[in-house]
């Protein structure tokens, strides 16, 4: 058995509480997100500072705080403790020298997309999910594909017809049965839903079962453990679902109830692409909901995400932090990770290179301080996007 502390699931809107040892995707009563919750006192007495010191590297390691309770299904591909890189050369060219780079690129198929894949497909394994699917725009399906065939559990993924050919090879090459759909991500998740309910697959979309958020988190606690159990000033993070923002919001939640850090929290900021920004549009009117974004159109793949189930949680997250939403172009993204590049040594994907797009126009408006810490998330390796410098 493993030393989690998993108590019950909640769900995030309505509060009904469940019984975390079945399979579930949303709450059987609203239909919004479930949350998983842990016995914090308990898991304090272990998952100390000293003793995380002499642990493996990864994200199990915080295995008092993530909700798989059997060894052999912790299914490990060497997710998690990627590096916190000064970026001290890109900070003095931008004006804020106190720039770090969370790069999420050096986790297995190639995005932070593995950490909350490991933890929903371990999950759904241990409570005996027969076969699993996604809809994807990309890397979340090559994580789902890689997870599953750790473990020998049948794959199904939805993919938008144009998404670039090495997402599509992955998953197939992975042994996933791809399916190219002509339209978004939320075609996708209507074809998904057909298959869970003709077949009885089990679907591990964004938010839609309790245990991807468990995996994402697993980046705050990586954050305050590398910088000596404090927090940043700030947190930029691309936003397509959201459940990383969401995820290391729980995370510092859970940390402070352990001792493990105060009350202090970063601001939190979400940045989408202008072609598709619901979430910044619902921020900025004020909004506790995102309306769908109509005629979603990005290079970032992962930011073509028209609706999150998670809206509500995302937008709480923020005003909680203090935080905003920005909105930047394509174009702004490219020329970002040209400058990230050469400054850093990281090819990032567009997505973490928007980060970088929103540091700049937070710092000329003055909402970022030019002493500030502030943590850029790269999401993912930019090779995938090869064509886009083609």
């Amino acid at each position: 058995m493993t030393l989690s502390t998993l108590t019950h699931i909640e769900c995030a809107a309505c509060g009904a509480l469940y019984d975390p040892n079945q399979l579930l995707n949303l709450c059987p009563a609203c239909q919004k997100p479930l949350l998983a919750r842990y016995d914090l006192a308990k898991a304090a007495q272990t998952m100390t500072p000293a003793a995380l010191a002499t642990r493996s590297p990864g994200l199990w390691r915080y295995e008092e705080v993530l909700p798989v309770q059997r060894r052999d299904a912790m299914i490990n591909l060497g997710e998690g403790g990627t590096p916190l890189l000064p970026a001290g050369r890109l900070g003095e060219v931008i004006g804020c020298p106190n720039t770090l780079i969370k790069d999420e690129s050096l986790n297995p198929t190639g995005s932070f997309k593995a950490r909350g894949l490991c933890l929903a497909v371990s999950r759904a394994y241990e409570l005996g999910a027969a076969e699993v699917a996604i809809p994807s725009a990309g890397n979340a399906a090559g994580a789902m594909s890689a997870y599953a065939a750790a473990v020998g559990l049948p794959a199904h993924v939805y993919m938008p017809r144009d998404v670039p050919l090495p997402f599509q090879a992955e998953c197939k090459t992975l042994g996933a049965n791809v399916t190219l759909v002509d339209g978004l991500i939320t075609d996708c998740g209507a074809r998904v839903r057909e298959g869970v309910q003709q077949y009885g697959w089990f679907d591990v979309s964004t938010l839609k079962e309790p245990y991807r958020i468990e995996g994402k988190k697993t980046m705050g606690y990586e954050l305050a453990e590398q910088l000596g159990w404090t927090l940043p000033d700030v947190i930029i993070y691309p936003t397509g679902g959201g459940t990383g923002l969401i995820g290391m919001w729980k995370a510092f939640a859970e940390m402070e109830a352990m001792g493990l850090i105060g009350p202090a929290r970063p601001r939190m900021v979400t940045v989408q692409s202008s072609g598709c920004a619901p979430m910044v549009k619902a921020f900025h009117e004020g909004k506790t909901h995102a309306e769908m974004w109509q005629g979603a159109k990005t290079i970032a793949d992962g930011l073509r995400v028209p609706a999150a189930v998670g809206d509500f949680l995302i937008l709480q997250a923020l005003r909680q932090s203090g935080g905003t939403a920005v909105a930047v172009p394509d174009e702004e993204m490219m020329t970002c990770a040209s400058l990230m590049g050469a400054h850093t040594g990281i090819f990032p994907a567009p997505e973490g290179a928007a980060c970088l797009a929103a540091q700049i126009r937070l710092l000329e408006e003055g909402w970022i301080q030019p002493q500030e810490q502030v943590v850029l998330f790269n999401t993912g390796t930019a090779l995938k996007y090869a064509h886009l410098w083609a």
